[in-house]
Order: structure tokens, then sequence, then C-alpha cells
């Protein structure tokens, strides 16, 4: 609690020395430098052997004849046209009901009636009875609807072996006080890219696309530290 406090209290003390200004952008850095940026390891093929034809201009693994003006190696810079529009509808109904009785018991005792009625009074008759009843009825619906639709220019940050390309893009726009952030992220083919060095977002593998952003708004919006922090430590 009194880590989290601190945390919360140096956020609190940023935001008060920006009063009055402007959320401030972020510097253009290469990503490869950022803490934590691991390179991306994938399953790859064993590589080709280029080879050239006698009186042949064409070699093995060439995508054309002519240069290719498309982003092909680390630092070239192509447009990944982003356009997400998902629909989810799920709606789910469980129920449970169970009834159980148990009732045990010695009605006629070894030799009882011998022993007369005051015997049988002392001696035992029901000795268990349960009863229980149990039942369960739950239900879940999921409604969804998301839609994004923006270009963004991405950098090549890694060749792997086998010629898919590995990027990342960053932007961010500033409206007021007010910053909205776009990043994207993941690996693709050189075939998928447009003749006019374009690719659409469905066709990035281990795609990480992420929009938001950072101001006023969006600090109104957000809950307390200290209310965040209850809704983790509350069990109820």
């Amino acid at each position: 609690m009194a880590a989290v406090s601190a945390t919360g209290g140096c956020s609190s003390i940023d935001r008060l020395s920006q009063i009055g200004e402007k959320p401030k952008l972020n510097a253009i850095e290469d990503p490869t430098a950022q803490p934590g940026y691991k390179p991306v390891q994938m399953p790859m093929p064993k590589p080709e052997t280029v080879s050239y034809n006698a009186n042949s201009l064409w070699r093995n693994g060439s995508r054309s004849f002519f240069k290719d003006q498309r982003a092909h190696q680390v630092g070239d810079v192509l447009t990944v046209t982003v356009n997400i529009t998902d629909q989810a509808n799920f709606a789910n109904e469980t129920q449970r009901s169970r009834a159980a009785k148990d009732d045990s018991g010695i009605t006629d005792f070894v030799g009882s009636k011998t022993l007369g009625a005051q015997a049988q009074k002392v001696l035992p008759g029901r000795i268990l009875t349960t009863d229980s009843t149990s039942s369960y009825d739950g239900k879940g619906t999921i409604q969804r609807q998301e839609s994004l639709q923006t270009n963004i220019a991405a950098v090549v940050t890694q060749v792997l072996p086998n010629g898919n390309l590995v990027v990342e893009g960053k932007q961010e726009i500033r409206v007021n006080f007010e910053i909205r952030e776009l990043i994207v992220a993941g690996i693709v083919r050189p075939e998928d890219i447009q003749s006019d060095n374009t690719i659409e977002s469905s066709k990035i593998a281990q795609a990480r696309i992420a929009y938001g952003g950072r101001g006023q708004i969006n600090d109104v919006q957000q809950p307390r530290y200290g209310s965040q922090v209850m809704d983790v430590l509350l069990p109820f």
C-alpha cells in the first residue's frame, strides 16, 4: 500500500505540475533501443543459396526484374491501412436444481418388544433426518461492436531470415489538451505489400494494434488510483 501510495503520489505531482499546460508529445525514439525490446524469433526455412543462370540477369529469390520501391530492408517506411470492424454477441444461460432427503432410524430394536413399554421409550427411533434443496440460475450476455479506420506509417525494424519484415509504427496527434496515440506492430510478408507501398492490417501476422489517448478528458474519465486499489483488494 505504501509503494502504491508513493507511486500514485508521484503521478499526482506530475499532473499538478502540468495544470494549464498542454500534454507533451513523446520524443521520436528507436524502437529497438526501448527497455524490454526483444527481436522477434519465428520458425524459419533453410536459407536458399543464390544462383545465377548463364547469360541471365535474373536470380532466384528476386521479386521483380526492375528495382522494387516497396519496403524491404531495415529503416524502410510503409503505410499500414487499419480497417477493423468487429461485432460479437454472446448469450449464455445455466440452470441447475437439486433436492435430496435422507432418513435413517431403528424402528424395531432387537428384543425391544420383550422389555415393555417403558423401555421402548428410551430406545432410539429416528437417528438421522436430513433434507436439502439447492438451485442455481445464471445468465450472461456480451454485446460488443468496434470499428477503427485509419492509416499509419510504420518502419521496418527487422528482416527475418525468410524475408518477412517486422514493422512498428507509432503516431501521436494532439488536439487542444488531448493526445491520441496509435500503435501498430507485427510481421508482414513482402508479397502482401501493394505496389503503392501500403498493406492492410488484416495481413499483418502477430498484429498488435493499440488506439488510445491521454490528457484532460482521459484523466477525468479514469477513477482515482485509490479507488482502483480498492477495486483490486476488496473481496466484495
